[in-house]
């Protein structure tokens, strides 16, 4: 029962990312859409222990790479060609960056908030913006001042918001959780 129970948390983890994934906007000056999908990483981060975080999103890596449409969409073929892509660098750091989220959230065990999962989970879009700028560079020879243009400043924004979503819903169900305990 509880190997079914876990399973379908992956399961639902990894089309909560898929979902998010085809929130998607492409940008023209760049390659990497903007999407919802580090909202989901950060997420599942936040509600998940950082190990069952890092196996669900690396399923979600490899049910992609397996040709399902669970990445964003793109010119690129789909399956293995998005995480050999321009996205490849952002996708790849998602099992650690959510396992970092978890650690650090977790590590903090009486302060569970809003502002411990706002701390978390901006390392965890750090981490992911970090990887995909520095995947970027190798793939393009680009210098990384150049690659930091089109990979990371123009989504700082936006992942501030995402940020502030994610820690807001993560700290909601721990409210909802405390409650829910305390009438048992």
């Amino acid at each position: 029962m509880a190997g079914l129970r876990t399973a379908g948390k992956v399961l639902a983890g990894t089309a909560l990312v898929a979902v998010c994934a085809h929130a998607a906007v492409p940008l023209i000056f760049t390659p990497v859409p903007l999407t919802l999908q580090t909202f989901a990483v950060l997420l599942l981060g936040l509600l998940l222990s950082p190990r069952m975080a890092a196996v669900t999103l690396s399923v979600y890596l490899l049910e992609g790479a397996a040709g399902l449409p669970v990445f964003a969409p793109s010119p690129a073929s789909g399956g293995l060609a998005h995480l050999i892509g321009p996205t490849g660098g952002y996708l790849l750091a998602y099992p650690a960056a959510a396992a970092l989220v978890s650690w650090l959230y977790r590590k903090a065990t009486r302060t569970r908030g809003f502002s411990t999962g706002l701390l978390s989970a901006a390392a965890g879009s750090l981490l992911i913006l970090g990887c995909g700028a520095a995947w970027l560079s190798v793939m393009t020879h680009a210098p990384i001042r150049s690659v930091m243009a089109v990979a990371v400043f123009p989504f700082l924004p936006g992942d501030a918001l995402k940020i502030a979503l994610a820690a807001t819903a993560a700290a909601g169900f721990q409210r909802l959780r405390h409650r829910t305990a305390s009438n048992t």
